[in-house]
């Protein structure tokens, strides 16, 4: 059976990897000129199993009244002509209640959980240099208000079996020892001990080179304009290269899939949702992270990777527009600076923009559409890192009609309905 993937992201390549795996002719397309060029090229860096939540929860609206406010701020809101936008936000608010939060925490949980047991799998057949690190994430509270909130999070852990520690400020110091120097800006944190992290593009780059060791072609450089179909049937990939044809199809664009589904008429509430990040050299080892640290306060995280700490965060709505100002980096440049002013060099620091494919209920969109051969594998937000083992298997296993090993109840494209 021959498969086209469309997009050569992490969500890409894992699902190539995986439909080789099982013996599938695989050929992905992509118009950068690498792997790993987009969403993935220099996310946060964390595998976040024990922080896996939708944005659309409880008491959400009124606290982005206050981000936005904020002169560092997490959220950021540009009011566009655009009834796409703000039938999206619309949705997501929709979503902010107790009832919606569990059932779309709980798909997402299952996304992970089972994401994280094939990513243990896979580094255990193949040796992949990411800059991987098994060491938990702090979520770090600057106040006792936070430190109350958190109670409800750690509910939510227990009842999914999540390990976690609840820890005072001198536990924070112990679990991230590069905070000493700044015991004054919190009052303690939360420690997801099962989170991993890792350099996603790197990871995405080694995984490409281990497909097309078994047999996967990746055709790069080459622009998608469309799906083309016959009544209901997907007869092939319009490309500035002409047609590509296979048995079936996935399509892994990240927030660029709303656009290549419209053309066969499939409407998939993802919105693109940019972020930021910065990366910067260590200066002083101990006094920059170990694994990784997230800021309550500002919502921007802080990875070590290697000799590097990756600082990410923000989301900003503006569509779809990749710009990188002269003072976009600022928030999460302040953050990395406030917390470990001697970890490293931010005059160094080399800054980065992506958008974020984000669904207003805060689940991935995976598996089969409406045409029996096109399936998709999209919608992750900012866990695409964290999703992207479980999601590529997962979607493999649909493509060439094999059972599944965690139910999509709730997952596919049918909950909007589709």
């Amino acid at each position: 059976m021959k498969v086209i993937v469309l997009g050569a992201g992490v969500i890409g390549v894992t699902t190539a990897y995986y439909l080789a795996k099982q013996g599938a002719e695989v050929l992905v397309l992509d118009r950068q000129p690498g792997p790993g060029m987009e969403t993935s090229f220099a996310n946060a860096g964390e595998l976040s199993y024990g922080m896996t939540s939708p944005w659309a929860a409880p008491g959400v609206p009124m606290k982005a009244i206050k981000w936005l406010l904020m002169k560092y701020r997490p959220l950021i809101l540009h009011p566009l002509i655009s009834p796409t936008m703000w039938g999206w936000c619309t949705r997501l608010i929709m979503n902010c209640n107790a009832r919606d939060y569990k059932i779309n925490k709980s798909r997402m949980v299952r996304i992970s959980n089972y994401s994280r047991d094939a990513l243990t799998e896979l580094m255990a057949d193949l040796d992949l240099e990411f800059d991987q690190r098994e060491m938990g994430t702090l979520q770090l509270f600057r106040t006792d208000k936070q430190v109350a909130a958190s109670a409800a999070d750690q509910e939510v852990l227990v009842e999914f079996d999540s390990p976690f520690e609840v820890l005072d400020r001198d536990g924070c110091i112990a679990a991230e020892p590069g905070l000493a120097h700044v015991a004054d800006k919190f009052v303690g944190g939360l420690r997801m001990i099962t989170d991993r992290t890792g350099d996603c593009r790197m990871f995405t780059l080694a995984l490409a080179k281990e497909a097309e060791k078994l047999g996967v072609t990746f055709r790069y450089g080459v622009t998608i304009d469309g799906l083309a179909m016959d009544r209901m049937r997907i007869v092939g990939v319009d490309t500035t290269d002409g047609r590509e044809t296979a048995d079936r199809y996935v399509c892994a664009l990240g927030p660029y899939a709303p656009v290549v589904l419209k053309s066969v008429g499939i409407k998939v509430p993802i919105y693109p949702i940019k972020g930021y990040s910065i990366t910067l050299p260590v200066t002083d080892g101990d006094a920059a992270p170990r694994s990784t640290i997230m800021d309550e306060t500002h919502k921007v995280a802080i990875t070590r990777l290697g000799d590097r700490i990756r600082v990410a965060g923000q989301a900003e709505i503006i569509g779809y527009n990749k710009h990188l100002g002269s003072h976009a980096t600022d928030t999460v440049r302040h953050v990395v600076t406030d917390l470990f002013p001697k970890g490293g060099d931010v005059t160094k620091a080399e800054g980065w923009t992506g958008l974020r494919p984000m669904t207003p209920d805060g689940t991935p969109v995976l598996g089969p559409t409406v045409y029996d051969n096109l399936f998709i594998n999209s919608g992750h937000g900012t866990l695409g890192w964290t999703m992207a083992c479980g999601s590529g298997r997962l979607v493999a296993d649909l493509v060439l009609n094999r059972p599944p090993e965690i139910s999509i109840d709730g997952l596919t494209v049918a909950r909007y309905g589709q």
